[in-house]
């Protein structure tokens, strides 16, 4: 990909410099952890500018500014319409509870959280707008510009943004203020593992912004959205590109490049759907992440008006018979088998926001270099430079739809009546999820590593199953479906409704019978290993930590893993398409990680790792 992030990071030159407000003493806060562990990444986060990356990378413009950093914050009671006073200072974009925000301190269902950032914007000289964007705040957010509310949005795991040229001063500074509400467990909302009694496999709440908060100049006429997909069978990119403010005779243009050189181009109308056909083509893959970049050029007659610059990859995720009659999971028309952790994406420093840019790619990199083909983003969805990195790096994920909602009753196995049972949700509930979960859809529809979306995991918040499986494979065609991961399975006689069957065993690895079973659907093991191994000094808490089966040495680990591993790869044969270990790094008090908490220490070699994982992939 030949965009140069760093000749990006600062340029700030439509808009000027923040003006930062001193930091102030704080209120005394409610600590969420007394001895809290951090990762190495914490002492160098920025503390006037964390994360300054670009942060979408599947489009980008040069002009921009970075809001991260230091803004004043006030958690009050939901009643006070609006705060008169701030409590002190707090870094943006780490989430309030957590200890890179320097407030570490519970909001509540029964408080708002306000922010406020005072600062100095040049407006361009030239007709444009102004858009104010924000990767995540969790989870309902009101945001005012100079005392003017722009809009609200719902949603935690989903970028939005406003367009606020209306309400900016010519000249002087300008003040941005945001109301977050989040009920964490006490509301229907889509919330993944936060709880307000974190414990077990649920943890730490997070409220308000999470990710990047940043201006961007654009002109009139826009380019709104870019929807890239790759069709792999017949060389070629389908590229659909939507307008704001768009007038008569206006025409997209679009390059596909490799290298600096021009392999293909087109024209078309805006909001028409253009293919662009690729000689030579190359795939992405694991074993080969080939990448190729985009220009999206608006044009009116021969000038240009808006440019972006994209990239996108030549993919095709599929399934198949193999010679035994089983269903396969065939990557580019080629069966692979896929192995990866189960990645809950905590940290604990900055609860869902990793530390730095570094940080975000770690653990990726070393997923990779254990020798996974693949990650399951579990109930979480991460910022746009953390897909990205996946498809530069090449690793397949499986995206879940963080869950929400909870209270029906699970049941793991296939064909049982009488336990499982489908949550019954509000008007209000469903509304919300199918909202959220269509706007994570659109805003990750880009991402090439992406190779199967989850819907549900273990019953949490499930509801009309194979409603919203069918709706799910009908929207995104591109990619496979695995309707319920770990139980409650919606059947027609021995078929489950999407492409994949998922089971869910701790800690030895299973599968469901294929002759019943593996004709029909892809056969997969969602969830097995939690092999527990707490490290002294790297730990959430100093005690009571726990794994699904605990061990007292990191010998006593590896031989164990390595009889999951003998055990998983007798299933191969048999039918199994893949599997997911639980998990990547311990999470607060669960000790299941490949890796501490802190990421500091690695409890198998990864060079052990990846030997072992290696005959996992023998066709």
């Amino acid at each position: 990909m030949k965009i140069s992030y760093k000749s990006i990071l600062f340029c700030f030159s439509l808009f000027g410099f923040c003006a930062f407000v001193p930091a102030i003493a704080q209120q005394s806060p409610t600590p969420i952890n007394q001895n809290p562990i951090a990762t190495p990444w914490a002492a160098q986060v920025d503390k006037v500018l964390p994360l300054p990356e670009y942060p979408r990378p599947q489009m980008v413009r040069s002009s921009w500014m970075n809001l991260n950093g230091i803004w004043e914050y006030a958690i009050l009671d939901k009643n006070i319409s609006k705060p008169v006073g701030f409590q002190g200072d707090i870094l943006v974009p780490f989430p309030v509870e957590s200890h890179l925000s320097k407030v570490a301190k519970a909001v509540g269902a029964e408080n708002h959280l306000w922010y406020k950032k005072s600062l100095e914007i040049k407006i361009p000289s030239k007709k444009g707008r102004t858009l104010l964007h924000f990767g995540a705040v969790d989870w309902e957010a009101e945001v005012f510009v100079n005392g003017t509310s722009v809009g609200v949005h719902q949603g935690g795991f989903a970028p939005f943004s406003f367009d606020i040229t209306a309400q900016l001063k010519k000249s002087g500074k300008q003040e941005i203020m945001v109301r977050v509400w989040d009920p964490t467990d006490q509301g229907p909302q889509p919330r993944g593992k936060q709880v307000n009694k974190p414990g077990s496999i649920w943890y730490t709440p997070v409220t308000g912004i999470w990710q990047t908060v940043w201006l961007e100049n654009v002109p009139e006429t826009y380019i709104s959205k870019l929807k890239i997909s790759p069709d792999w069978d017949k060389d070629q990119f389908r590229i659909q590109t939507d307008l704001e403010g768009g007038v008569a005779n206006q025409k997209v243009q679009i390059k596909v490049l490799e290298g600096g050189k021009v392999l293909a181009e087109t024209m078309g109308n805006p909001g028409q759907e253009l293919v662009l056909k690729i000689s030579e083509p190359k795939s992405w893959s694991p074993e080969n992440p080939f990448l190729y970049d985009l220009e999206i050029n608006l044009l009116q007659g021969k000038k240009i008006i808006d440019q972006v610059e994209s990239y996108a990859a030549l993919r095709k995720i599929s399934m198949v018979k193999d010679a035994q009659g089983f269903q396969r999971m065939q990557l580019n028309n080629e069966v692979s088998f896929q192995y990866g952790p189960l990645d809950q994406g905590w940290w604990p420093d900055g609860l869902y926001t990793a530390p730095t840019d570094e940080a975000l790619a770690f653990d990726i990199l070393k997923t990779k270099e254990m020798g996974f083909n693949m990650i399951r983003k579990h109930v979480k969805v991460e910022p746009a430079r953390w897909y990205y990195h996946c498809d530069r790096l090449g690793i397949m994920v499986w995206q879940d739809m963080p869950s929400g909602d909870m209270g029906n009753n699970w049941e793991s196995r296939p064909g049982i009546i009488g336990k499982g049972t489908d949550k019954e949700r509000t008007a209000e509930s469903e509304k919300i999820f199918n909202q959220e979960w269509k706007a994570i859809m659109d805003a990750n529809h880009h991402f090439p590593s992406i190779v199967v979306w989850v819907p549900f995991n273990e019953a949490w918040g499930q509801f009309k199953t194979r409603e919203i499986t069918e709706w799910t494979k009908n929207y995104d065609p591109t990619r496979l479906v695995n309707s319920a991961s770990g139980g409650n399975f919606e059947m027609e006689g021995a078929k489950i409704t999407g492409d994949i069957f998922d089971l869910h065993n701790y800690p030895d690895p299973v599968m469901p019978d294929p002759g019943i079973y593996g004709k029909i659907q892809i056969l997969v093991l969602g969830e097995f290993g939690g092999l527990g191994l707490p490290i002294e000094g790297h730990t959430w808490q100093e005690k009571d930590n726990w794994g699904y089966q605990s061990f007292k040495s990191e010998a006593e680990l590896l031989k164990r893993y390595e009889k999951l591993m003998v055990d998983l790869q007798k299933l191969i044969p048999k039918g199994l398409a893949a599997a997911v270990y639980t998990q990547t790094t311990d999470v607060e008090v669960e000790t299941n990680g490949l890796m501490t908490y802190d990421r500091k220490v690695i409890k198998i070699p990864v060079e052990v790792l990846k030997k072992l994982h290696q005959p996992l992939y023998q066709k």
